[in-house]
């Protein structure tokens, strides 16, 4: 019977940098689309901001997972977390001597993307090392909780608050808790050895990035609950970034919300998340895994039509309240399963490969969105709201069983 207070010394490190690195996080999130705000009313750019953020899963996931797969985990997260320290700190630089614009942000915003490529990878990889199967849906609520909390509750809030002060200030508070996750890392080395062997089914030979590639696709290809799930994940987040791509000109422009008031809205929608997260684990046991993702998946996709049917900013704050719910609770199960179904030496690759297809089309999706929001910023919800549900309520059946499978092996 695995402890059910304690996760270990080791998950405990990544839940202390993962804080950190959360509330900075949460201060650039907020302080880059106001920026961005400031600097153009173009929807189109709006939306190429938030592509920009996603489009590194397409290029770099695959090369980065097969990089946490042969390197020392610990070192990955620290020159993540450094050079993210560098590019926060360009931008606090850049704003302060009065030379930002547009573009400078764009670049920034898309090099903090492939670092967070390289954080988020590492992440999720060293926690199936560092915790038992039966463990993964508390691990990951509780690095959730963390990112909902502090994030959201805090970050979000504090980063609108500063922005309001000094529109430099947020990013150099972000650069700040970047510079400490880094050397917490250093300072603090894991117990259990998170720097495996090199795997690749072929006789143990590296096979270069072309090779590791074809390796984790052609693995996901053939593994054919992965594959399953990847194409409907895939399919749903196109359309929810379609939906999302606009989200701060929806609040500020069409529901009238005040800047300096953006950070405290999103914290309001993050209570819906932090609930998600509390209750992940729970509705996993009473439900099962596959029941409690298909449920999931399908409310939230409903509530993003009903978002762009909101009237006013207070019905917005209340379906955001339930959208975070459901996508809390969604990511948890999903990110339990995956590290159930991919074993731990292959993981960053594979992690990568369906990262690459999920997220990299995602950009894709936040462009298109940029253009739909010039008939009306209600429109990408209303669009990518309802080919979401199809997909969803189509998918139900295949989402239970796999994650049904994913969970038969866990013992209590």
């Amino acid at each position: 019977m695995p402890n059910r207070t304690s996760l270990g010394k080791d998950f405990n490190l990544i839940w202390i940098a993962s804080l950190i690195t959360n509330l900075a996080d949460g201060i650039l999130k907020l302080a880059a689309p106001l920026l961005a705000v400031s600097l153009t009313e173009d929807p189109v750019l709006i939306g190429l901001l938030s592509a920009l953020s996603l489009l590194p899963w397409l290029f770099f996931a695959i090369p980065i997972g097969a990089y946490v797969d042969r390197t020392d985990r610990r070192k990955a997260l620290i020159l993540g977390n450094f050079i993210r320290a560098v590019v926060g700190l360009f931008l606090a630089f850049s704003i302060s001597q009065n030379f930002i614009d547009i573009w400078i942000l764009l670049i920034s915003i898309f090099v903090i993307g492939v670092c967070e490529v390289l954080v988020d990878t590492t992440s999720q990889s060293v926690l199936p090392q560092v915790l038992e199967q039966s463990n993964f849906e508390r691990g990951n609520s509780r690095l959730q909780i963390s990112e909902v909390i502090v994030a959201q509750f805090v970050g979000s809030p504090l980063s609108g608050f500063l922005y309001a002060i000094s529109i430099a200030l947020p990013f150099y508070f972000s650069t700040s808790g970047f510079l400490v996750t880094a050397a917490l890392i250093a300072l603090f080395p894991f117990r259990k050895d998170v720097n495996l062997t090199y795997v690749n089914n072929q006789g143990g030979k590296k096979l270069g990035l072309l090779g590791d590639v074809k390796f984790a696709l052609g693995y996901i290809y053939r593994d054919k609950d992965i594959l399953a799930i990847v194409i409907i994940t895939t399919s749903i987040g196109f359309f929810y970034s379609l939906s999302n791509a606009i989200a701060p000109l929806f609040i500020l422009k069409e529901l009238d919300a005040k800047p300096s008031f953006f950070g405290v809205i999103l914290a309001i929608q993050g209570i819906g998340a932090l609930l998600g997260s509390f209750a992940a684990p729970a509705i996993s046991k009473k439900l099962g895994r596959g029941k409690g993702l298909a449920i999931n998946l399908t409310l939230a996709s409903m509530m993003v039509i009903a978002t762009g049917l909101a009237p006013n900013l207070q019905i917005f704050t209340a379906i955001s309240i339930v959208v975070g719910f459901t996508i809390s609770t969604w990511n948890i199960l999903l990110m339990s399963l995956y590290q159930s179904l991919i074993p731990a030496e292959l993981y960053g690759r594979i992690h990568g490969a369906r990262r690459t297809i999920v997220w990299g089309l995602m950009p894709i999706g936040s462009v298109i969105g940029g253009f739909v929001a010039q008939g009306g910023l209600r429109l990408p919800f209303l669009i990518g709201g309802g080919v979401a549900t199809i997909i969803a309520i189509t998918a139900v059946k295949q989402i239970i069983k796999i994650g049904d499978v994913s969970a038969k092996n866990i013992t209590n």
